[in-house]
């Protein structure tokens, strides 16, 4: 039985899990990649994928199997509601990795006020050993972005302080991190000099980061488990810190899903932005359906939104920051 060496930074003051595995993922097979794209252009994302597997049924265990069903049947939807953003700018890399369940997490989140003890051990673990596969066999040396949503952002925000302050070569790389529905805050930075957060659109080498709620959320002051104490987000419209209100009639496009059909469509669904400064978060009164689990995420949460109703403004956003960060290797 090998054992798998805690390594990211734990904030919530609990003790990670010491788990062991009779095994570490092996990267260099193909099957263990959601997505290895054909090299066509000239930057990469490394996409790490939020909340599937929900571990809530009798017999289930706390963190997802490589392949678990739940995982497979998902990640379809995760990919055209959020990883696409970054295709048409770049070349798409997604590991399978062995993510905490949605009932661990909140378990975790009631008791100590943050998830990270749950991803500190095995999700972390694959996500690096993914990476510094990736690094060595499939980048090329090619410049990235690094991206997250909801669990995948909470461990991009680890590998930010821990990993890529281990590979500061790798680091110099990066043409942003969207760490997307999960809290990037005042006192990472300060405690991690290395990372830096956008300050505008076009800014490189920076960490993106917004969770979008509605004005409830907000009046009642909801605890959720993707914000923490001290957040800092960014308007995905208008790409200021303060509180600028951005009206829908800016947004490029959000992405809606028939989840029926599987078909997605641009449309305008009145999602306009204001970042809530106190709360670290973006408030929308977009016309779209507030996600369920309010005891998890607030009455008013648009949580698995993050991304899609952003949808097209990210794209653009990706383009931008590219451009921004080829400009500056001139």
């Amino acid at each position: 039985m090998k054992k798998i060496l805690l390594s990211a930074t734990n904030d919530c003051g609990a003790t990670a899990p010491d788990i062991e595995q009779s095994r570490v993922i092996d990267y260099s097979q193909p099957g263990n990649w959601y997505k290895i794209s054909e090299i066509t252009k000239d930057v990469d994302t490394f996409y790490i994928y939020s909340t599937i597997y929900m571990g809530g049924n009798e017999g289930d265990g706390d963190y997802a199997t490589l392949h678990h069903p739940e995982v497979l049947e998902g990640i379809g939807i995760e990919h055209a509601i959020k990883s696409s953003a970054f295709e048409p700018s770049t070349n798409l890399f997604i590991p399978f990795y062995r993510q905490a369940g949605m009932l661990l997490e909140a378990v975790t989140w009631k008791k100590h006020g943050c998830i990270d003890p749950v991803l500190t051990g095995m999700p972390y673990a694959d996500i690096t050993a993914a990476l510094d596969y990736y690094f060595e066999h499939l980048n090329g040396g090619r410049p990235f972005v690094i991206a997250g949503h909801s669990q995948g952002a909470a461990i991009l925000r680890l590998v930010l302080k821990g990993y890529f302050k281990q590979h500061p070569d790798r680091y110099r790389r990066m043409v942003a991190a969207y760490a997307i529905g999960f809290s990037i805050t005042k006192d990472d930075l300060e405690a991690c000099p290395h990372l830096k957060f956008a300050t505008g659109e076009s800014d490189s080498g920076v960490i993106v980061s917004w969770h979008v709620e509605g004005p409830k959320n907000v009046e009642c002051n909801a605890p959720t488990a993707a914000l923490l104490p001290n957040g800092i987000a960014i308007n995905p419209i208008n790409w200021k810190r303060d509180d600028t209100y951005a009206p829908a009639s800016k947004n490029l496009g959000s992405l809606v899903m028939d989840y029926d059909t599987g078909a997605t469509a641009i449309r305008d669904i009145g999602a306009d932005a204001q970042v809530c400064v106190e709360r670290g978060t973006v408030v929308t009164h977009a016309a779209a359906v507030p996600n369920e689990m309010p005891e998890f995420a607030g009455p008013e949460s648009y949580h698995q939104d993050d991304y899609s109703i952003y949808f097209n403004n990210v794209v653009d956003n990706v383009a931008k920051r590219i451009e921004a960060y080829k400009n500056q290797q001139q």
